[in-house]
């Protein structure tokens, strides 16, 4: 099971928010280039990059912040956040990025995630953001009546390389993921799976992976906190 340490960007600073909410944000880092440096000494194998901005302006945003990143280290990352065409997918995977996520246009065009996910094979990851087990668009601004477990099945065969499941309550609340549903998600899918929201302990990270059909964890404000130290929650994972 990989961690994927998070590096959510808003105003070209790293910030977490509280269950989604931008208002709700703490800015933890204001140089993420220096950010993904530290993460990347610690160990890390990837990094998960969010355009906070982007996610609500359907466009890239933070942009600067991102390409920073990129030449700050050498690990694979992947970004979601404002990605909604096929220019913006082709131009993310150019700079650099090892996978781009998909969201919104997951739930309002799902042509597009087939067609990129053929042109980009194993670029292409699908976010799946749920309030009750309901998805979200938009930045979670907008609530859908799409259930999760629906809209992952109709992309199994599309050749996606991952879902990103977000429980979106969970989310910056340190109260840790919702193992239940991301278990269920996985064994109800081809796809891998990679678990966000909440991941905010050894013992969270020790859970998932118990399940063993979880392919991934993401972790942010555990990691900036100090809750959850990286290097032993890799170590765990290795183990």
């Amino acid at each position: 099971m990989i961690l994927y340490p998070a590096i959510d960007l808003k105003d070209g600073q790293a910030v977490r928010l509280l269950r989604g909410e931008m208002s709700a944000a703490t800015v933890f880092n204001d140089d993420p280039a220096a950010q993904a440096r530290v993460f990347a000494d610690a160990g890390a194998e990837w990094l998960h990059l969010v355009d906070l901005n982007g996610a609500f302006a359907g466009r890239p945003v933070n942009g600067a912040a991102v390409e920073a990143i990129l030449a700050a280290t050498d690990l694979p990352a992947q970004l979601g956040g404002g990605i909604r065409d096929m220019a913006t997918i082709e131009s993310w995977l150019a700079k650099g990025l090892t996978r781009v996520i998909l969201g919104t246009v997951a739930v309002e065009n799902p042509a597009l995630v087939r067609e990129a996910a053929r042109a980009f094979p194993g670029q292409v990851a699908v976010g799946l953001d749920a309030r009750g087990g309901k998805v979200a668009t938009k930045g979670w601004a907008e609530e859908t009546e799409e259930e999760v477990t629906d809209l992952a099945r109709r992309f199994e065969d599309a050749g996606i390389a991952a879902i990103v499941y977000t429980d979106i309550d969970r989310d910056g609340a340190m109260g840790g993921p919702n193992v239940a549903a991301t278990e269920a998600l996985a064994r109800s899918v081809s796809v891998p799976v990679i678990a966000s929201g909440g991941v905010s302990s050894l013992g969270d990270l020790a859970r998932l992976k118990e399940t063993g059909v979880i392919a991934g964890a993401i972790s942010g404000r555990a990691l900036y906190d100090g809750a959850l130290d990286l290097s032993e929650a890799l170590a765990l994972l290795a183990g």
